[in-house]
């Protein structure tokens, strides 16, 4: 099995779109329209001096933020002032109209954030439904004894309708939906909003740890981990959001049991005393329109608070809900089979109407039916696809290779016990290992201008069950030990963590880590440790080894793609050198030198220009590399920069450059250097201690040297720490802003 690569273990509200408003048409204010002006072709838009005129107020509620402001304002405006009821009919039909649309939408939405605006809009709808209460209350209570038509004719419909004649029977059904309301749907989905908020809010970190890792191991790209981030944050303010606008359902719900006491107390007191009306007459008039009232009001409400339920009870479904419901619904037979069983029972039972039952009983086995042949068909067809690719498999296993197959090298291989299988035949159908080292692939030949090769992954029976073999050209490179179901969790401080688990060391850096069980992922990532899954760590391990194996896999082969694929215009500067000046093994060789010290080979110009430039006085692919390293100044100054914009480095004093200087021997390309075994070490030393001390500090320095000796220094520093960047004078970009945390 080939894979690509391997993601590499780094340390390290949708904005608002702004809308452009169309500019308004500025009238002039100073000048006055007669009426002769009117009549002789102004008319249509004239204005009243001081006044707006009609196409400024058409343009104004034309913005939808000037329309919304209009609306609350209106809503405002009905709390104090008395409506007509006329108007109060109007109003009604669109807090109705509001409803059903505000039920529809939560309906056919697939996801809870497309309906992020529901707290607010149900704010408004719930002030409107308020406001409209005091309107009709005031109306009522004014005009509640001329007649059941007081408070307008939706009130009047809405209480003989539902009443029937009998004031009881509309008080009853209203305090059934106000039980139904306030006990049953708005208690539940308030409890529900209130859970999702708290479990978004706890969650929070570790996911956001979780875009973290995508990131830095090269999954996704920063535009889609800023969009993921984004999407958390608008989540959980929406569920946040949601838990307390459940409030105002429970408030209206009681608003209403209020207004309606308040109503029918306060009718009979004004019906009784005020308009000298019977208490008969005033009860069957006032309760009437209370009633009445109550009902427009709530059953708005029931409708509402049924799309809050449905809204937050919908964070786990995919899809529109009669999608997802009928799926989910349908997608057992057995509950569909038991079902109608029951149902046909019941229809035989005596008493009990037999066509309702038997016709939902048989419709509910013909959709059981149906679903078992859907679920057989498929069920066949994936066993058909399984056999072909297994007869295909054996067909390829069956057919003898050739001998000269054996003698094949893979570049990459990694060897995996029994128990690391699920890394690249996991249960749920996804390598994870695969894609990793797919994603690795991209990564360094972004950032390094090297493809790496196809990795060949195989199962070793011989191995330990947890232990895994990386092998790079068929010898060993590192190994380690994982658990596929577990994470591994470590101290960014280099120290070992306090959760329980299997201690042990991390592959790669050999930090102390330690291997817990997904349950104990979210409480190591709130301590503030760093957490990797097992694929994650065989990544990593890769990434490191490729990085300081890469001059060996740099083979002839890609050399020469990588020039096939230069511009025409660089084409034309290789035919100019080559095999005139140099063969493609001397540019290899200089790639492979590059690569060594882990400088990136992907600006392949300028690398070419330089080796050109430098053929002129020499073809030493020693002397080769330090020119076009003078060349790639700027990059390598770049590659070494801190994350506060400057190059730290540790200078070589004068006297180790003297020391240096005098201890090379030999003549022009066969220099070598000549230093007694004590000044090695005593070099050594104050190198590692200088280092050690800048790390302490937070730094990552360089070592800077004269450009004569950098190559005699670089070889003794990659013996002990070869991750250290030894840059010549040269080499230091004119533009670098520089900062000396030490000298040698």
């Amino acid at each position: 099995m080939d894979a690509s690569a391997v993601p590499h273990l780094r340390n390290g509200g949708p904005a608002a779109a702004a809308q452009t408003l169309g500019a308004r048409e500025r009238h002039s204010r100073g000048e006055t329209a007669t009426m002769a002006g009117m009549t002789a072709g102004q008319g249509a838009d004239a204005s009243i001096p001081g006044f707006p005129s009609f196409s400024e107020i058409g343009a104004m509620l034309r913005r939808g933020d000037l329309a919304l402001a209009f609306g609350v304002l209106t809503i405002l405006v009905v709390l104090i002032l008395p409506l007509p009821s006329m108007v109060l009919d109007l109003f009604l039909a669109i807090s109705i109209t509001l409803s059903i649309l505000i039920l529809m939408t939560a309906l056919f939405i697939q996801a809870p954030l497309e309906f992020s605006s529901f707290p607010t809009v149900l704010l408004i709808a719930t002030m409107l439904r308020l406001s409209l209460n005091l309107a009709s209350t005031r109306l009522i209570l004014s005009h509640g004894h001329e007649g059941s038509a007081a408070a307008g004719h939706v009130i009047e419909a809405f209480g003989n309708f539902v009443m029937g004649g009998n004031f009881v029977i509309g008080i009853i059904v209203f305090a059934i939906l106000v039980i139904v309301n306030f006990v049953v749907i708005t208690k539940g989905s308030g409890r529900i909003a209130e859970v999702a908020a708290r479990f978004q809010l706890d969650s929070m970190p570790g996911k956001q740890m979780a875009i973290d890792a995508d990131l830095s191991a090269g999954l996704i790209d920063e535009k889609t981990a800023k969009e993921r981030r984004k999407a958390l944050e608008d989540e959980s303010g929406f569920f946040g959001a949601m838990d307390g606008a459940s409030k105002f359902v429970r408030g209206d719900a009681v608003a209403g049991l209020l207004v309606v006491f308040i109503n029918v107390i306060g009718g009979m007191i004004i019906g009784i005393a005020q308009q000298g009306l019977s208490f008969a007459d005033a009860a069957r008039s006032y309760t009437v329109l209370t009633v009445g009232d109550g009902l427009v009001t709530q059953i708005p409400a029931l409708i509402v608070s049924t799309a809050a339920g449905l809204l937050v009870s919908k964070a786990a479904v995919t899809g529109a809900a009669d999608k997802a419901l009928m799926k989910q619904l349908s997608g057992y037979p057995q509950a569909l089979g038991m079902s109608a069983g029951v149902m046909l029972v019941l229809g035989l039972l005596p008493g009990i109407p037999m066509l309702p039952f038997v016709a939902l009983g048989g419709g509910a086995a013909a959709l059981a039916w149906t679903s078992r042949k859907h679920q057989r068909a498929a069920a066949v067809e994936a066993k058909a696809a399984a056999s072909s690719e297994a007869n295909a498999a054996a067909a390829q296993a069956t057919a003898e290779e050739p001998i000269s197959a054996a003698l094949k090298i893979d570049d990459l291989k990694i060897e995996l016990g029994y128990a690391l299988l699920p890394l690249v035949n996991g249960p749920d159908g996804q390598d994870r290992l695969t894609e990793q080292i797919k994603a690795l692939r991209r990564s360094l030949a972004i950032e390094m201008g090297f493809v790496m090769p196809a990795v060949r992954i195989l199962d070793n029976v011989q191995l330990e069950a947890n232990t895994y073999i990386i092998k790079i050209k068929e010898v060993d490179a590192g190994s380690g030990r994982i658990w596929p179901n577990q994470y591994m969790v470590m101290d960014p401080a280099g120290d070992q963590v306090d959760v329980p688990g299997i201690h042990t060391t991390e592959p790669t850096f050999g930090l102390p880590a330690t291997w817990v069980d997904a349950s104990l992922k979210e409480e190591a990532s709130l301590k503030g440790y760093t957490v990797v899954d097992s694929a994650t760590v065989v990544s990593t391990h890769l990434t490191e080894l490729l990085k300081t194996n890469m001059s060996d896999l740099l083979s002839y082969g890609e050399v020469q793609k990588l020039l096939k694929d230069l511009p025409k215009e660089q084409g034309e500067l290789v035919k100019d050198i080559v095999p005139a000046q140099i063969t493609i093994s001397g540019i290899q060789r200089v790639l492979q030198l590059l690569l060594a010290e882990r400088i990136s080979v992907r600006d392949l110009s300028t690398i070419l220009e330089g080796i050109a430039d430098a053929l002129a006085f020499s073809r030493n692919p020693a002397t080769l590399v330090e020119h076009v390293r003078a060349r790639l100044a700027r990059q390598i100054c770049a590659q070494n920069t801190s994350v506060n914009g400057y190059l730290p480095l540790v200078a070589l004093s004068a006297k180790w450059e003297q020391a240096f200087a005098e201890s090379i021997i030999g003549q022009g390309e066969e220099r070598s250097l000549a230093m007694q075994p004590s000044k090695l070490s005593e070099f050594m030393t104050a190198v590692r201690d200088r280092f050690e001390h800048a790390a302490r500090e937070g730094e990552a320095p360089v070592l800077v040297t004269s450009a004569a000796i950098r190559p005699f220094v670089r070889s003794l520093v990659e013996r002990f720490r070869a991750q250290t960047p030894v840059l010549s004078q040269a080499e230091i970009h004119p533009r670098a802003r520089l900062k000396t945390v030490g000298s040698i």
